[in-house]
């Protein structure tokens, strides 16, 4: 398989450290979230994770739309990523993550099916299929 596209991220310093990408454009302290019993302040690895799939996950989507033959502005489509993170039954750490779409100017039948495809393509969600829950909801505008 030809590799598309690669970068490298280094990270010093667990939860509380930092992260930076060898090009220097992601330079980024991390910080414990509050939550879990730190000072917060600074983003952590569940934001970055949250950012990451939701860009992507709406890049897969305008993909598909085109291919579809649907025309979309930069408004017209809002993808947002919840993650969470918990514990399962054998103490382990686990993602959930919950995708909300929305979609102007199509009907909700469309919308779903777009998002279907979407799911297929998307890199984020064939990395993590079967071993992250996903909740998919998709509304129209």
């Amino acid at each position: 398989m030809t590799v598309l596209y690669s970068t490298r991220v280094t990270a010093a310093g667990g939860r509380q450290g930092w992260i930076r990408s060898d090009d220097g454009l992601l330079d980024l302290k991390l910080a414990l979230p509050q939550p879990l019993g730190g000072k917060g302040g600074a983003t952590n690895p569940e934001q970055l994770f949250a950012g990451g799939y939701a860009a992507c996950f709406e890049n897969a989507l305008l993909r598909v739309a085109r291919q579809a033959g649907h025309r979309f502005g930069d408004d017209d489509i809002r993808v947002v990523a919840e993650v969470g993170l918990s514990r399962n039954p054998a103490d382990a750490f686990v993602l959930s993550v919950a995708l909300a779409v929305t979609i102007r100017g199509i009907g909700l039948q469309t919308a779903d099916a777009l998002v279907r495809a979407a799911d297929a393509i998307c890199p984020y969600s064939n990395a993590i299929r079967g071993n992250v829950d996903v909740a998919k909801i998709v509304s129209i505008d």
